[in-house]
C-alpha cells in the first residue's frame, strides 16, 4: 500500500464514531486440545520485546526483501481516480485497543529492520490460520526464511494479550497467479494465508483469540462494514465504519474488479487489515486492504481483491497442508 500521507498521529485523532452496536459481539470459541509450545514460540517471545514491536515500520511500503521498491513500480497509465471523489464524504476512523480476531504480523527484513502488516484470524479446521494481503506475505512462501515472522492478535501499546504465534515453515500461502503476474498485474489475487504454530503457552491461535468467518462470493456491496488496520508506528489499531462498493479498475497495470471503501486515516501498515460484516454469532470477513494499487494511493480510500473461487481454493490449500506456491525459479 502506497500512501501519500503518512501522518499517523494525525490520522489517529480524527473525529471518532461509536462502531459497535448490540448483537455484534463475537461468540466465544471453545478451547481445543492444547498444543505443545515449540522452540520458535519461546524464541520469538524473547525477540519481540515491546520496544522492538513499537519501533517496527510498515512492511507494505518501501523496498521489499530483495531491495527493490515494488510499490513504486511504473504503471502504463495514470489512473483517473484513486482516492476520494469530488464531494465524497469520508467516514472518520479512530484508534482503539482492537479486537481479539484482528492483529498484526511482525518480522525483520533483510537489513534487520522490524516490519509490520495487518491480518485477521479466520476460522479453520486447524484453528491456526491468519488472513492477510498477498503483498504482505509473498516474501515468505516456500523456502524463504521466516526472519522472526509471527502474528500477534489484538496487539496494542506494546502488549501481546494472547501471546505471539510463530508462522510455520512453509506455512505461507499466496496464489501462484500473484507470484506469476506480480503485485500490479496480479492485483486481483492480492490475498494470502499464514499457518501458525502454538503460542508460548501451547494454545492454538483460534482457541486463544477466536476467529472470523471467511466469506467468498458474497458480492461487492456491503453495509455496514467495519474496517480495522494497524498503521505502522502507531501504538493502537484504527477502526472505521463504512460501506463497500464495486470498483472496476481504470489502470491497465492493475486490472480487475475490486471492493472499494472510503475510510479516513488508513496509511502504510494497514494492508491486510480485514473488512468485516456482522454475522450470526460474530463477524465475517469480505475483504482485506490490498488489491488495486496494493490497497490504494491515499489514506482516505482503500480497496480489496474480490474473494471468489481463487480465494476459496487458496483457503483449501492452506487448511489441507498442500505444498504452498512460490516464485518461479
Amino acid at each position: 500500500m502506497v500512501r501519500r500521507t503518512r501522518n499517523i498521529r494525525h490520522a489517529a485523532v480524527l473525529a471518532a464514531t461509536v462502531l459497535l452496536s448490540a448483537g455484534l459481539t463475537p461468540a466465544a470459541f471453545a478451547a481445543g486440545a492444547p498444543s505443545t509450545p515449540g522452540p520458535d514460540a519461546a524464541e520469538l517471545s524473547g525477540f519481540w520485546t515491546a520496544a522492538r514491536m513499537t519501533a517496527a515500520r510498515p512492511g507494505d511500503t518501501g523496498p521489499d526483501d530483495t531491495g527493490q521498491d515494488e510499490s513504486m513500480a511504473a504503471r502504463t497509465t495514470e489512473p483517473t481516480v484513486d482516492g476520494p471523489r469530488q464531494g465524497e464524504v469520508i467516514p472518520p476512523s479512530k484508534s482503539f485497543d482492537g479486537i481479539p480476531q484482528a492483529g498484526t504480523f511482525f518480522w525483520t527484513d533483510a537489513s534487520g529492520t522490524g516490519r509490520t502488516c495487518s491480518g485477521s484470524v479466520v476460522r479453520s479446521p486447524g484453528h491456526n490460520l491468519v488472513l492477510s494481503a498477498g503483498h504482505c506475505l509473498k516474501g515468505y512462501s516456500g523456502s524463504s526464511p521466516k526472519r522472526h515472522l509471527a502474528f500477534v492478535p489484538q496487539y496494542h501499546d506494546g502488549l501481546t494479550p494472547f501471546g505471539i504465534f510463530p508462522v510455520q515453515d512453509n506455512g505461507v500461502y499466496v496464489s501462484q497467479q500473484y507470484y506469476d503476474k506480480g503485485e500490479h498485474a496480479g492485483a486481483a489475487y492480492d490475498f494470502g494465508f499464514a499457518v501458525t504454530e502454538a503460542n508460548q503457552d501451547g494454545q492454538r491461535l483460534e482457541d486463544a483469540a477466536g476467529g472470523v468467518e471467511l466469506l467468498t462470493g458474497s458480492g461487492y456491496a456491503h453495509a455496514p462494514v467495519r474496517m480495522i488496520g494497524y498503521p505502522g508506528g502507531a501504538q493502537k489499531p484504527l477502526e472505521c465504519l463504512s460501506k463497500t462498493t464495486k470498483w472496476a479498475s481504470d489502470d491497465s497495470a492493475d486490472p480487475g474488479t475490486f471492493e472499494r471503501i472510503a475510510c479516513a486515516g488508513f496509511v502504510g501498515g494497514t494492508s491486510g487489515g480485514p473488512m468485516l460484516v456482522a454475522r450470526p454469532g460474530g463477524w465475517g470477513v469480505i475483504g482485506v486492504i490490498g488489491g488495486y494499487h496494493t490497497g490504494g494511493n491515499t489514506p482516505q480510500v482503500s480497496y480489496s481483491a474480490y474473494f471468489g473461487p481463487a480465494t476459496q481454493a487458496l483457503y483449501k490449500a492452506a487448511t489441507t497442508g498442500a505444498p504452498p506456491a512460490g516464485p518461479a525459479s
